[in-house]
């Protein structure tokens, strides 16, 4: 009995001292906004301080063998650390993609994903999703059958990748014929398309919570994020305005820690300031969740949209206007404020336009202003200030400081767009999560406070 406990201790403590990989990240990347790179993985993230020159040169431990993503405040991109990588990278942050280079222990696997995202992205999503299916499927076959050609002559260092490869080129195989209905219908402009009986069947015997296929494969990770939203959705129905009560007891089913973690985070979106039962589902994903840094910004989040209740004072805002100038909010008091937060690249945003221009011709002249607010990132300023005048946008036309990381946008914790937000006369919220212009809620809405 003695040596069976001892045993039984040995194997759990084996669990947690496992040994993390140990890599190193060197090179020189020039021409960054802000002198940073960053790393994030599932459960993982780390930022290196580049040095004024652009290099850098760090040794780190990661979890796991597989790709995490690199980014700069302007560029992003996949990259695979695995056993031992020793990885050099070179690029210039104003031309990313044209001037990346790999050299090192592990640069034969990142050239050779090089190489695969080139083949893939030879064909537009428009060009490859608007062909009927037999086309289609032909581009497919094809493109496999280049990027096996790249595979097979690549002299790969990393065993367990060169293993794990060969499975996601068929993953991405899959993951086209799962995109194909939804994404026909988006680019052909074919309502309630169905795929026909003949066009191939996922193939069922995948296995949705196999935990290394996961880390290792973003074509992976999307098919399993597409199949999990497929049976909520099918759970929910068209019309619910919230999911978590149909995703989170399939969440509980998961196995794989890393991809139950991932669909917490995906969920999470609704511990928002419109949702009735923000509070119950804030605890249930936390005594769900195993990642400490997702629950620590989870708990952020929650306690700030605790503040967003009707009544409290809005959080404060001075912005670019489109026509000269900054705009407060303070400088609106008096009257109802409706703000739309909006960027030029976001669809949903761009397909509520024509109801706000509506609700703004309907409500002009009374005691309600308009406010639409752009969270495009710098370099797309000219962009935006071109959408606004071709498309003659009217209210008032505001561009945020710093994207995503405003302090208008990070007060309200938004997390995705379009979001809009109601102010009263007072400066204080009437709804922090308000109905869309598209919504008929929005005129009930403005016809209960008498505006």
């Amino acid at each position: 009995m003695k040596h069976t406990l001892y045993l039984a201790l040995v194997v759990l403590l084996a669990s947690f001292t496992t040994p993390k990989e140990t890599v190193t990240l060197s090179g020189k990347i020039t021409n960054t906004e802000d002198g940073k790179i960053k790393l994030r993985g599932e459960g993982f993230e780390k930022e290196i301080k580049l040095n004024a020159d652009g290099t850098f040169s760090e040794t780190f431990s990661i979890d796991y063998q597989g790709f995490y993503l690199l980014s700069t405040k302007n560029n992003r991109g996949g990259v695979y650390l695995g056993q031992g990588t020793k990885l050099n990278i070179a690029a210039d942050d104003k031309n990313f993609s044209g001037t990346l280079l790999y050299t090192g222990k592990g640069s034969a696997e990142n050239k050779y994903m090089l190489e695969k995202s080139k083949i893939v992205m030879a064909v537009s999503n428009e060009e490859l999703y608007k062909l009927d299916e037999v086309p289609f499927l032909k581009k497919i076959a094809d493109m496999k059958t280049a990027i096996t050609a790249v595979y097979k002559s690549t002299k790969f260092s990393d065993a367990y990748f060169k293993e794990k490869e060969a499975q996601n080129i068929a993953y991405l195989e899959q993951l086209q014929l799962i995109n194909y209905p939804s994404y026909h219908t988006h680019y052909a402009k074919i309502q309630d398309f169905k795929a026909s009986e003949s066009f191939p069947k996922f193939d069922a015997s995948i296995n949705l919570d196999n935990e290394a296929d996961f880390l290792f494969s973003n074509t992976y990770k999307q098919i399993v994020e597409a199949k999990f939203n497929e049976g909520i959705a099918s759970k929910a129905g068209e019309d619910a305005e919230y999911i978590a009560a149909f995703a989170v007891p399939e969440i509980k089913k998961i196995k794989s820690t890393a991809i139950k973690n991932a669909r917490i985070q995906n969920v999470a979106y609704e511990v928002g300031a419109g949702n009735p039962n923000a509070a119950s589902l804030y605890n249930e994903l936390m005594a769900l969740s195993t990642d400490t840094k997702f629950k620590d910004d989870l708990t952020a989040k929650f306690n700030k949209i605790k503040t967003l209740i009707s009544g409290n004072a809005s959080p404060k805002f001075e912005y670019e206007n489109f026509k000269g100038g900054k705009t407060t909010l303070e400088s609106l008091k008096g009257k109802y404020v409706y703000i739309d937060v909006w960027a030029t690249w976001c669809g949903p945003c761009r397909r509520e336009i024509p109801s706000l221009q509506k609700v703004e011709e309907d409500y002009h002249g009374k005691n309600i202003e308009f406010v639409s607010l752009s969270i495009d990132a710098k370099k797309d300023y000219d962009k935006w200030r071109k959408f606004v005048e071709e498309k003659k946008l009217g209210g008032i036309q505001l561009i945020a400081d710093n994207d995503w990381n405003s302090k208008f946008v990070t007060d309200y914790a938004i997390e995705g767009i379009p979001r809009f937000i109601l102010i009263d006369p007072n400066g204080n919220i009437v709804s922090a999560d308000a109905p869309r212009p598209s919504d008929p809620k929005l005129i009930e809405k403005f016809k209960e406070l008498g505006i």
